[in-house]
């Protein structure tokens, strides 16, 4: 059950209210954005809330207990700092949204109705929907060890400990071909699939600072040939300077092999699979002589 402010509660109760809706993100990066429903824009926290933007908020659901809550943004992409490219580059990804009440003739009269994350934000024809899921929602995630026969550490972390800005890990090389979500880039003479999983900077162009993900790396004529999980929502132009970084598959033979880091893998590798778990003994087998397995 929520208190109101006293002014707030007394503006409620009179026979006309001026109220309206804001919206204020705040982005992983810490950059802090704000909307209203309201004709003319609005200031308060510290963050200017614009109205030209025409966000529009759906019913919330809400339930008891731990059930998460939801609802939906929507708005046309119209302010300038809202825009398609930005939610192509994942600017808006995991950002935290906060949805008010407010009383537009006296803004110190507001009343925090939800506070939550962004989920899938779709876009197209100059708009966009973003879905709000409530705090809640985070204790669906899994949390702690996966028992399992990969690795569930990130290439590079603590646990993992692979230094990845080594030469062997890490080089730079220029763009010399584009097409759709491919690129040809030379100065990296690597084997195949040793950057397949691993990731792409831009250190130039207008995708200078941007990472991608590397769904497939081939070596052609010592240059290297990537694609890309999704084609890049930036122009990349022949001559802009890229650095890749190699990945992992996450395997125990990978671990040893290409890292010499099998010490620090946090797999289970030996895990019996479905295949002894449905075994059985049978007359003759020499796997059941008495002595162990494995």
């Amino acid at each position: 059950m929520r208190t109101l402010p006293p002014g707030l509660q007394v503006h409620l109760e009179s026979s006309t209210t001026t109220l309206c809706h804001c919206w204020r993100l705040t982005l992983v990066s810490g950059e802090t954005l704000g909307f209203t429903d309201h004709d003319r824009q609005l200031v308060f926290d510290g963050t200017t809330f614009e109205s030209e933007a025409g966000f529009s908020g759906s019913e919330i659901e809400s339930s008891l207990g731990l059930s998460v809550d939801n609802l939906e943004a929507t708005g046309a992409l119209e302010s300038g700092r809202l825009d398609e490219t930005r939610i192509k580059n994942g600017d808006y990804d995991h950002a935290m949204l906060e949805l008010w009440r407010v009383n537009w003739s006296d803004v110190t009269q507001r009343l925090l109705m939800r506070k939550g994350h962004l989920g899938e934000l779709t876009y197209g024809n100059g708009a966009f929907t973003a879905e709000v899921r409530g705090l809640a929602h985070v204790l669906n995630q899994p949390k702690g060890r996966l028992y399992q026969f990969g690795c569930d550490a990130e290439l590079g972390d603590v646990r993992c400990a692979v230094n990845t800005a080594l030469p062997q890990f890490r080089g730079t090389g220029t763009v010399t071909q584009v097409s759709d979500d491919t690129i040809f880039v030379s100065g990296l003479s690597y084997a195949d699939d040793w950057f397949t999983r691993g990731q792409v900077q831009f250190l130039t162009g207008l995708g200078m600072g941007k990472k991608l993900s590397v769904r497939r790396h081939r070596n052609i004529s010592g240059a290297a040939r990537f694609s890309f999980w999704q084609k890049p929502s930036f122009t990349v132009a022949v001559g802009n300077q890229v650095q890749a970084t190699t990945g992992c598959d996450k395997q125990f033979s990978t671990c040893g092999t290409k890292f010499s880091n099998s010490m620090n893998f946090r797999g289970f590798p030996h895990m019996p699979g479905n295949d002894f778990v449905t075994a059985f003994p049978l007359p003759g087998d020499p796997d059941n002589d008495g002595t162990r397995l494995g």
